[in-house]
């Protein structure tokens, strides 16, 4: 097993071991006031949704966490199956792996003998600006290929690169990148943020390019310092403890990131809420605000590692929180639901 295969390896297992949670889950301060005449059956609350151009049996994108390992082959096999069989949006993790080890292809390809109607590929932007705009492109198809993608997210991931030991934390020149990609490649491409959010002035900046969507990936959820915490830890490395411990915190809380988003964006493209996402009353909370879709990882990860059928049976439960916070808020659609009665808590209102 190669550095990378370890790091990937490292990341799932400690995001299974260790709490790597941030310290407050900001869903909590977002409020959906109750209707008690909500004049809607439930069995009538249609969960559909059609995001960049694909109808999904419910507004939820099974965000990319893994890859570029063997074990990560069944989890992304389990995974896929879920959101096969519920209709979801699926992306994988970064695949800068299969990239450079062939032989690591599968542990992503596999998703593409799953019926899933919205698949995301990912690289990260850091390592793309060390390339030349030729291999930019070659790559980019390349990734785009291996899962048979719809879209291409560009990971900006630079609070994990500056606190892991081999990170690489090499931002200059990614906004051109960026603009490069969404003009010059045929599949339509996204921003994500893996964890620290994105603020409304990066949006604005990101919506004079041709990109087609933004992936908030805002703090609350998983904290990708906490996690090369407990990597450093491992190897006695005080430095990179010292940084993980720091920055355990650090971001934009993912509801405010979505509200600031939509509106530097003005609607004109799709605003995916990742981060911290728990169960299907925090998707409802993303919808509600403002996101057109919400992503979710921690909650399916363990699950991810037993059995298609436990991811099955997870996914299964948070669809059923979402159709009851629809109902309890009097929205017989995903639409109606963008429009319920929000109150927020001091934290995200102040």
């Amino acid at each position: 097993m190669n550095q990378t295969e370890e790091r990937k390896r490292e990341h799932v297992q400690i995001a299974l071991d260790e709490d790597v949670a941030f310290h407050y889950n900001y869903w909590d301060d977002v409020k959906l006031i109750h209707n008690a005449l909500p004049e809607i059956n439930l069995h009538d609350v249609s969960l559909s949704k059609r995001l960049f151009g694909k109808k999904l049996g419910a507004p939820i994108i099974i965000s990319g966490m893994t890859g570029g390992y063997n074990d990560a082959k069944k989890i992304n096999e389990n995974l896929a199956a879920a959101a096969a069989e519920h209709q979801v949006g699926m992306g994988v993790g970064s695949q800068r792996a299969a990239l450079e080890d062939d032989r690591l292809k599968e542990t992503y390809s596999v998703i593409k003998d799953y019926d899933i109607p919205l698949k995301i590929a990912n690289i990260g932007a850091s390592q793309m600006v060390l390339w030349g705009k030729d291999k930019i492109l070659d790559c980019a198809r390349v990734i785009v290929d291996m899962i048979n993608a719809d879209i291409l997210a560009i990971c900006l991931n630079f609070l994990q690169e500056v606190v892991q030991p081999e990170g690489e934390a090499h931002a200059k020149g990614c906004y051109d990148i960026i603009k490069t990609l969404a003009e010059e490649i045929d599949t339509p491409i996204i921003v994500k943020e893996s964890g620290a959010g994105i603020s409304r002035r990066v949006a604005e900046l990101l919506v004079k390019t041709r990109i087609k969507g933004i992936d908030v990936g805002g703090a609350g959820g998983t904290s990708f310092a906490a996690v090369e915490y407990y990597r450093a830890q491992m190897r006695n490395d005080e430095v990179n403890m010292r940084l993980g411990r720091t920055f355990w915190d650090w971001g934009i809380p993912t509801p405010l990131s979505v509200i600031q988003v939509k509106e530097a964006t003005k609607g004109v493209i799709p605003v995916i809420a990742t981060g911290g996402v728990r169960n299907g009353l925090d998707v409802a909370r993303a919808i509600a605000i403002g996101a057109d879709a919400a992503g979710v990882a921690h909650a399916l990860l363990k699950p991810a590692t037993q059995s298609r059928q436990s991811v099955q049976l997870e996914l299964d439960m948070i669809l059923k929180e979402l159709q009851t916070a629809m109902f309890l808020v009097g929205a017989d659609n995903v639409d109606k639901l963008s429009k319920a009665e929000v109150r927020y808590a001091d934290r995200i209102r102040d």
